[in-house]
């Protein structure tokens, strides 16, 4: 999912298949999101940070043709087996203007130190009426700030108002440890979609114990 100029998962590629694959309850969860806001289509869905593609079988299901993109030779080397990939930057997709009827991107929010610069080129590949689906941790409970020690309750502190980029978590042995994340406050996110260029059209949580632990968002390009 790497999406920076040095491609941060290449040098755990291989755990983070492993890691990805045996994703259980979370993964299940992940995917059941990211089909109830896709919805049945056809023609390409580009995977956007796709990784070793371990979320290709979504859009393939509903009829789409699923096309990754990832900066990291490493993760493209376990995706190649699941779906058509190519090597490039979420911030530079390589594909001409209008040209793509959905895109999705799971999971990757918090590998970029732009994300809204992905949305910008999610609004300009994507066709007029072209749908866009985000599926990531939830900005207002999961990151450095969020303590899960002690789940059903969930800790949050002041750390929320911080976008830098931290290798903290109360969860030793998670991918934020080894890759580190951006953090990009809920309001962020939203008004990034819509400045786009991306008509919101719904907001999806899901969550183990009442705490949602993701946030699904599904938008069209405005025509």
């Amino acid at each position: 999912m790497g999406t920076t100029s040095t491609p941060a998962y290449d040098a755990h590629a291989d755990w983070y298949e492993g890691f990805i694959s045996g994703g259980g309850d979370y993964l299940r969860r992940v995917h059941a999101t990211v089909e109830d806001l896709l919805g049945p289509g056809e023609g390409v869905c580009l995977d956007i940070c796709c990784g070793t593609g371990a979320h290709a079988t979504v859009p393939a299901g509903l009829g789409w043709t699923p096309v990754g993109v990832d900066l990291s030779g490493g993760q493209l080397r376990h995706a190649s087996g699941r779906l058509p990939v190519t090597r490039g930057d979420a911030t530079a997709l390589p594909f001409v203007d209008a040209s793509l009827p959905a895109a999705m991107c799971v999971l990757a929010s918090t590998d970029m130190p732009d994300y809204p610069a992905m949305l910008r080129e999610v609004a300009r590949v994507l066709r007029p009426g072209g749908r866009f689906v985000h599926v990531g941790v939830h900005p207002c409970f999961v990151g450095a700030f969020a303590d899960w020690g002690r789940h059903p309750s969930v800790v949050v502190d002041e750390r929320y108002a911080d976008r830098s980029r931290s290798f903290d978590s109360w969860n030793t042995s998670g991918v934020r440890v080894r890759v580190g994340a951006w953090h990009l406050p809920l309001a962020d996110l939203v008004n990034a979609t819509v400045a786009a260029g991306l008509r919101l059209l719904r907001v999806a949580e899901a969550g183990p114990g009442g705490v949602p632990d993701l946030l699904g968002l599904l938008a069209v390009r405005e025509g």
